[in-house]
Parts: structure tokens; C-alpha cells; sequence
């Protein structure tokens, strides 16, 4: 497959990093950008020993997605494919600082919308979450917007070649403001603190989002939302996986907190089709004739897959190296 050129958003986050990382390692780039808004943390990316060989494919640009004119610019550089990962994503930030989110959430994305227009990008892929399913926080209600932006593009693009999809996964293992890396350091406390016993999530890796990616840039057509077949975690198994007899203090869910996460809702399901690994979701215009049950709905709580205390334990054994820890 000849290297393309590739755009990333949110280019120094956890997700971003995994990507450049493997796009890099696997030789599919001729061109990567990375597009953020911190120079420190670009900083600190070119200092990763692979990256660092690697700076003659690699261009870093500051920017926000809130700002099209920087965005627009940045992107003649006939760009192949673009990766939209820039979010504000930390539920509670998000809920006290409502139309901050707004602004980058939803403002950005349509930012990104026409700027590709704009520059004939051939494909855009823009990463979402399960908290854009039924959403009741701030985060998750921008998130729908953001994919129905991305989705209905096709409705305004006219002649113009550009395709866009997006990816909606779950929780990932040890990314920034996760719960596996709190844990680990409230391990040398006394107590472990979980929000509700009942508390089920979606669990992916980051290695395991960064190759969902890369395969739906592949088989991507336009208008399609991935959703990946992934296990589920109840919150009390990650706490036993890292200490088999823990002291839990119940501290109450946090702003805009669900108990359990869906992907795929019942009203979903009358335009999804279901493959091997993944799902599609559809918009309800196109009428495909959907292949799962009637009222089906893809949640945590209801997963068919959940992972024991020793399964988690393992996988941040295996991941721990992908880990973004906020050190004091």
C-alpha cells in the first residue's frame, strides 16, 4: 500500500500518540501532521525515541480547531486522511464549563467539516464515544453533534470527493483521566474510591483503538459510524484486579456520570448492520435493512463479554506502557 498523508487533531493526545506511533512503525505514512494546541506537549512527543527518528516525516503545527482560518492553512498539505481527535472529553470539566466544550466540540468539528472540503481531503475519520449514545452530559450531547456533523457532510459537499465516517468506542485502558491509573496510585493508600458498585463500563486498549482506526479507514465508504465488538469491566473487578482485598469508599457518581455506557441504542438498531468485529450505524435516511433484532441495544451492563479481575490484571500488565499518568 503506497504511504499517505496523514492530519491528525488533537495530535499529542493519548489516542494520537498510539496512531502516529503505529502509523510510523508499520512505514504507511509519507506524511504526518500533528495538529495541537500545546507546544509542550509536542515537545515532549518529538522526545519519544521512535518519533524522534522519524522527524523528517513528521510536522508539527499549533493550532485549535476553534480557529478555521490556522486550520484551513494547515491543511494544504495535500492531506490523504484526516483523524479528528481533538475533544474536550473530562465529563465534569465539560458539564461547569458548558459552552467552552461547545466550542471546541461541536464549533471545531464543523471547522474540520469544511476545511477538508475546503482542501479535497479524501478521507475524514473522526473518533467519538459511547457517551454520544443517548447521551446525558454535556460531553456526550456535543459528541452526537459532532458525528452528525461528520455524518451529513455528505449532504453538502456537493461534487466534492471527500468521504467521512466516524468511530465510536468506549472507555480506554489507562488513557488520560481514565480510572485504571487513579487506582494504581491510590493503591499505596488506605482506600480505593468508586463512584457506584454497579458501575459497568466498555474497556479497549490503546493499541487495540489506534489498529479499529486504521481499519476503518480501510473499509470506510462514507457515512458510516464503526462501533467495535469489545469487552465490558464491572468497576469492582478493576479494583480487584489490582488489590484482591480492597478498602472501597463509595463517593457517589460524578456530574453527568451514567452507571453503565451504550454504543448502539434500541433506536439504532433499526439502521445498523452487524459484521464479525464491529457494527455499522447508518442514518436513518439511507433505510438499510438492518440484520440485528429490533430493540437491540449494545450496553455495558448487557455485554457478552466481561472481563474478570485476573483478565484486567493481565491487560494493564500487558498496557502499562501506554498509561498516561498525571505525575505530581
Amino acid at each position: 500500500m503506497k504511504p499517505l498523508n496523514y492530519f491528525i487533531t488533537g495530535g499529542t493526545g493519548s489516542f494520537a500518540k498510539q496512531f502516529v506511533l503505529h502509523l510510523v512503525k508499520k512505514k504507511m505514512a509519507n506524511k504526518i501532521i500533528i495538529f495541537s494546541r500545546d507546544e509542550f506537549k509536542q515537545l515532549k512527543l518529538k522526545e519519544n525515541n521512535i518519533i524522534s527518528q522519524n522527524l523528517d516525516k513528521i510536522r508539527f503545527f499549533i493550532g485549535d480547531v476553534r480557529d478555521y482560518n490556522r486550520l484551513n492553512i494547515a491543511l494544504r498539505n495535500n492531506i490523504d486522511v484526516l483523524v479528528h481527535a481533538a475533544a474536550l472529553k473530562q465529563v465534569p470539566a465539560t458539564e461547569y464549563n458548558p459552552f467552552e466544550t461547545v466550542k471546541t466540540n461541536v464549533l471545531g468539528a464543523q471547522n474540520v467539516v469544511e476545511a477538508a472540503l475546503n482542501n479535497n481531503v479524501k478521507k475524514v475519520l473522526a473518533l467519538s464515544t459511547d457517551k454520544a449514545c443517548a447521551p446525558i452530559n454535556l460531553y456526550g450531547a456535543t459528541k452526537l453533534t459532532s458525528d452528525k456533523l461528520f455524518i451529513n457532510a455528505h449532504l453538502i459537499k456537493g461534487k466534492n470527493k471527500t468521504i467521512f465516517s466516524v468511530v465510536r468506542y468506549g472507555n480506554v485502558l489507562g488513557s488520560r483521566g481514565s480510572v485504571v491509573p487513579i487506582f494504581l496510585k491510590q493503591k499505596k493508600q488506605k482506600f480505593f474510591t468508586v463512584t457506584d458498585k454497579k458501575m459497568t463500563r466498555f474497556n479497549i486498549s490503546l493499541p487495540d483503538a489506534a489498529n479499529f482506526v486504521i481499519n476503518c479507514l480501510k473499509n470506510m465508504k462514507g457515512q458510516e459510524i464503526f462501533v467495535p465488538k469489545i469487552p465490558s469491566y464491572k468497576i469492582l473487578d478493576v479494583v480487584k484486579a489490582i488489590n484482591p482485598n480492597p478498602n472501597i469508599k463509595i463517593i457517589g457518581i460524578r456530574p453527568g456520570e451514567k452507571i453503565h455506557e451504550e454504543m448502539i441504542s434500541k433506536n439504532d438498531s433499526y439502521s445498523t448492520l452487524e459484521f464479525k468485529n464491529y457494527y455499522i450505524i447508518y442514518p436513518t435516511y439511507k433505510k438499510i435493512k438492518s440484520n440485528v433484532k429490533d430493540g437491540f441495544s449494545y450496553s455495558s451492563d448487557k455485554n457478552t463479554k466481561f472481563l474478570s479481575p485476573k483478565e484486567i490484571r493481565d491487560e494493564i500488565k500487558k498496557y502499562s506502557h501506554t498509561f498516561e499518568v498525571w505525575k505530581k
